[in-house]
Formats: structure tokens, C-alpha cells, sequence
């Protein structure tokens, strides 16, 4: 496999669209802002299956990751109650801009077809792709093996490794893996080789499952950088959100939840 795109040309393409898309949209006067301000509640979209961003623990229940830490800090800012509404990336855009949440704050990928529909703050966060596969395949050692003939490669359905792999795998057969069905089951039982996922979904699996093991790209392939979403045409609550993450990497509060996490190596400055 070829690196698709290095990490200026993916951050420099992927913001640009943004602020293209920014752009063409009509400004309006602030109608989420002064819905927070009112009703003093900031409704957040997550998706809880987002190890170390936005993960609910199977046991527990308790909401954990970076950005249920940051999510804490945007309502402290506010002075609004936090109200978590659950997402996932594969509805993620009817979501955001039908309302059902105020912003995505899930280390959303600024990809160029996203930034079509949402509005994007300013990067907080950039990961390139990584594979996972059980420390006992014999199939994928390193990841020249990856893009091979009979390989299984998986990619969960609405994140940005999708449409990514789909068009660099030549040779191997791409699976899209789609809930309930989740991508670690689906290796452990042999239906897939290997999947595909970014840095801190990575680190939090290997973390905490003793079978897995990390095949990563000899150089960058795909590094994206991350921000938070909101609905297109409110530029005033896109400007409050673009605020808040200029103010938690000036204050430190975003690298202090990053290092709490295990995500120092990814912010952005």
C-alpha cells in the first residue's frame, strides 16, 4: 500500500475545505449560543464506544476519555450543564445537523466530504492509521502483509478508515463491520486478520487486551487531524466553539487531559 496522503497535504486539504465550506454557508445570529445561554444545558454528541476519547466502561458504566474530560470544561466555560447524547460516526452528520446534539466532541476526522455538511473547529488532535491483529495471526507479521490476496481487513462503518482503505487495498478484501457486531470480536473469531483504527483507539485496546498486537505503516499514510463538529450556518457558536479549543491549548487543559489519557503524542499546538 501507498501513502495515500502525508500529514501537511491531509491536515492542509482537509482544513481548507472546511473553511471553503465555512464560507459558503449563511451566517446566522447565534441561535445555538442563546439556546445554551437559556436553557444553561449544552447538548454533546459522543460516540461511547471510543477508547480514551469518549468510552463507557462495560462494568461501570462511567463515561471516560479525553473528551469527556474537555466536554466537562466547554460546560464550566458555558456555565451549562453537560447533557451527552449518544452518536457514532455512521450518524454522526444527521446528528449534528438535525439537531439532536449542539456539537460532536469525539475526535471527529476533518475529512473533505464532512466538512461539506458540518462546520469544524480549529485541530485539537491528528492520528494516522494503525492496524490491530491478535498476536497469534500468522497472516498479517508487518504491514507489507496487509494488502495481500484472501486477507480480511476490517474498518468500522462511518469512521474515516473506510473510505481510506477502500480505495488504497488492492489485493486484499475489505470488511466494513457494522454494530452490533464490533471489530474486536469479529478478530478474535477469525473474520477478520486485521483492522484498522487510529492512534488512540490503539493504544486503549492494547491497553487492555492482552491478544492484540499493533502493525504499524514503516511511514505516515493517512494522518488526519481531529476537531469538534457543529451545524453549519451558525457562525457565532462555530466562533465560541473555535474559542474554547484556542483557550484549552493556551490554558493547558488540553494537553493535561491528553497526557491523563495516553494522547500527548497527537495533540496539535
Amino acid at each position: 500500500m501507498k501513502p495515500l496522503l502525508r500529514i501537511l497535504g491531509v491536515a492542509t486539504a482537509g482544513v481548507a475545505s472546511a473553511v471553503a465550506a465555512l464560507l459558503s454557508w449563511p451566517a446566522t445570529a447565534g441561535q445555538v449560543l442563546q439556546k445554551v445561554q437559556a436553557e444553561s444545558i449544552v447538548k454533546v454528541c459522543i460516540w461511547p464506544g471510543y477508547y480514551g476519547v469518549t468510552y463507557r466502561h462495560p462494568r461501570t458504566q462511567e463515561l471516560v476519555g479525553i473528551d469527556i474530560e474537555l466536554s466537562a470544561e466547554l460546560g464550566r466555560d458555558l456555565k451549562a450543564r453537560v447533557d451527552y447524547v449518544e452518536s457514532s460516526f455512521a450518524t454522526l452528520v444527521d446528528d449534528v445537523t438535525q439537531g439532536r446534539c449542539d456539537v460532536a466532541m469525539f475526535a471527529i476526522g476533518i475529512l473533505p466530504q464532512r466538512a461539506e455538511r458540518l462546520a469544524f473547529s480549529q485541530p485539537y488532535l491528528r492520528s494516522d492509521i494503525y492496524g490491530v491483529t491478535t498476536k497469534s495471526n500468522a497472516v498479517v507479521k508487518q504491514w507489507a502483509d496487509i494488502d495481500r490476496p484472501g486477507v480480511l481487513v476490517g474498518v468500522q462503518a462511518g469512521t474515516f478508515m473506510e473510505p481510506v482503505m477502500a480505495q488504497n487495498l488492492k489485493k486484499a478484501t475489505l470488511v466494513t463491520v457494522r454494530p452490533p457486531a464490533t471489530r474486536e470480536r469479529e478478530l478474535v473469531a477469525g473474520r477478520l486478520d486485521v483492522f484498522m483504527t487510529d492512534f488512540p483507539y490503539s493504544r486503549r485496546l492494547l491497553d487492555n487486551a492482552d491478544w492484540a498486537r499493533l502493525v504499524e505503516s514503516p511511514q505516515p499514510f493517512f494522518v488526519l487531524p481531529y476537531g469538534y463538529a457543529v451545524k453549519p450556518g451558525d457562525a457565532q457558536w462555530l466562533a465560541t466553539i473555535d474559542a474554547f479549543v484556542a483557550r484549552i491549548k493556551r490554558d493547558g487543559r488540553l494537553r493535561a487531559a491528553a497526557g491523563r489519557h495516553g494522547l500527548e503524542a497527537i495533540v496539535v499546538p
